[in-house]
Order: structure tokens, then C-alpha cells, then sequence
């Protein structure tokens, strides 16, 4: 993303991502994505949905806007990684730590 480059644009996800290719640019290295700009510099990979993960690593060469995949019921929809942020998944536990932090002795002060 931090690079110039050119390419056509082939499609954009519901994020606003957008996924471009240049096929005069080596394989492995001509389908990229721009994230959309409410993501700043704080993107990542898991921001990029399956299907059009399944493309941009040439699983498959037709993008999403050509042939959509089937929509399973038990499909959940794309939510990013929030691993390190306040809403990461964080399960109860009833087990008392095994490790303590410590905690240096208060002395009076004189």
C-alpha cells in the first residue's frame, strides 16, 4: 500500500477496500490491495474479507465482482483480528492465577 504503483481496479469489498491488479507486473506480486482510508495507517490482512483473500493469493484468478462465492447460513460475517485492542477476546476464568506480580514492600518514611 505505501508504494506507487499502477493497476485496474478490479472491484471493493462492503469495507471500502479496494483491490487493483497489473498483469504486466511478475507474478506474485500484481494483485494488491488499498485499504479504505478510515483504516489510516492502522491496517492489516485480517481487514480483508475471505473472498477476496482467495483472490489477492491467487487461489482463485476470477475476483468476487465476477462470480460470487455461495452464502452459507452458518457463515458469520468477516470481523477483523482483535487481538492487542480493548475488544479482544478475553475468556472468564475461575482459576486463580498461578503466577503473581510483585508488589515491593512499603517502608515509612522518616
Amino acid at each position: 500500500m505505501d508504494d506507487l504503483r499502477k493497476g485496474t481496479l478490479v472491484g471493493v469489498d462492503k469495507l471500502g477496500n479496494k483491490y487493483y491488479e497489473d498483469n504486466t507486473f511478475f507474478y506474485g506480486r500484481n494483485r494488491w490491495v488499498e485499504y479504505a482510508d478510515h483504516y489510516y495507517m492502522d491496517y492489516d490482512g485480517s481487514q480483508v474479507p475471505s473472498e477476496w483473500h482467495g483472490w489477492l493469493h491467487y487461489s482463485t484468478d476470477i475476483p468476487p465482482t465476477k462470480a460470487s462465492l455461495p452464502q452459507y447460513k452458518w457463515l458469520a460475517p468477516h470481523t477483523e483480528n482483535m487481538t492487542g485492542t480493548k475488544d479482544a477476546y478475553m475468556p472468564y476464568s475461575t482459576v486463580r492465577p498461578k503466577i503473581e506480580s510483585w508488589v515491593p514492600p512499603k517502608t515509612a518514611r522518616k
